[in-house]
């Protein structure tokens, strides 16, 4: 029967309305039969009997929520911001044939990226922290002054090292430690299955952060992309998924070592 109750539960809430810009608190406490507390509710009596232990099942069914339900980050009004940060997604392998190029081509997902940022801009002359690929449409596209570039390390051999979501958060970090105001709060440009993770990544990098309250993100996935886990949504979203276990689990063991040391 529990099983039962939460395949409805589950089919409920895929076809309820969207929540966009709900936090994974809010989203918590969203109505409904199958949405939110209910959801998460027959989660963790599923889980319950299937582990049988009820005690821990009512510890993960919130995780497992958050990561696999809660798509939406909080979101925050254009004029609460003091700068921009935008994070790419995917990028074209490099044009075959030209030995003077290192970098892969940004592509178009994050020309998209970079058409947000610029509608942002029109409404909030505030500074801008791209990820390259983002930066160089910035500039050709739009000729925008006050663009900070997060740029790849890129190795004696000619070797390029992956930007993490975590890596550009970073920079962006040391970049604010020096404005004359402060760090500030963050709105965060990024693709809309990435999104809630570049917010919550920096919140993890200690900065104030949300996304922009009814600016739509780019959702459409380029085939041709060169990395494999940014060419179709199915395999995007067990990407994401996971590195958001792997956040989650280096807090828990974390905050367990920190106990167990008080």
């Amino acid at each position: 029967m529990q099983r039962r109750d939460f395949a409805t539960a589950l089919a409920a809430a895929l076809t309820a309305p969207t929540f966009i810009g709900a936090s994974p608190a809010e989203a918590a406490d969203r109505g409904g039969p199958g949405g939110g507390k209910g959801l998460t509710e027959h989660m963790r009596k599923v889980l319950a009997d299937e582990i049988d232990d009820p005690r821990t099942a009512r510890t993960l069914a919130p995780h497992l929520y958050d990561v696999g339900f809660d798509w939406h980050p909080e979101t925050a009004e254009l004029e609460r911001f003091d700068f921009v940060v935008a994070y790419g997604f995917g990028n074209r392998p490099a044009k075959s044939g030209d030995p003077a190029s290192t970098l892969p081509e940004p592509g178009p997902v994050n020309e998209d990226l970079a058409d947000t940022v610029a509608r942002i801009r029109s409404r909030r002359n505030i500074p801008v922290y791209a990820q390259w690929e983002i930066a160089r449409f910035l500039d050709s596209k739009y000729g925008m002054t006050g663009v900070t570039s997060i740029e790849p390390v890129i190795a004696a051999d000619g070797t390029i090292t992956y930007l993490s979501t975590d890596g550009v958060a970073a920079q962006v970090l040391e970049h604010r430690k020096k404005a004359p105001g402060g760090i500030g709060t963050a709105c965060v440009v990024g693709f809309a299955d990435h999104h809630k993770r570049c917010v919550q990544t920096t919140r993890g990098q200690g900065m104030t952060a949300y996304a922009p309250r009814g600016v739509a993100m780019p959702r459409t996935y380029d085939p041709e992309s060169g990395q494999e886990w940014t060419r179709r949504r199915d395999l995007y979203l067990v990407h994401d998924m996971a590195a958001q276990w792997q956040v989650l689990r280096a807090k828990l063991i974390a905050q367990a070592s920190t106990a167990s040391t008080a």
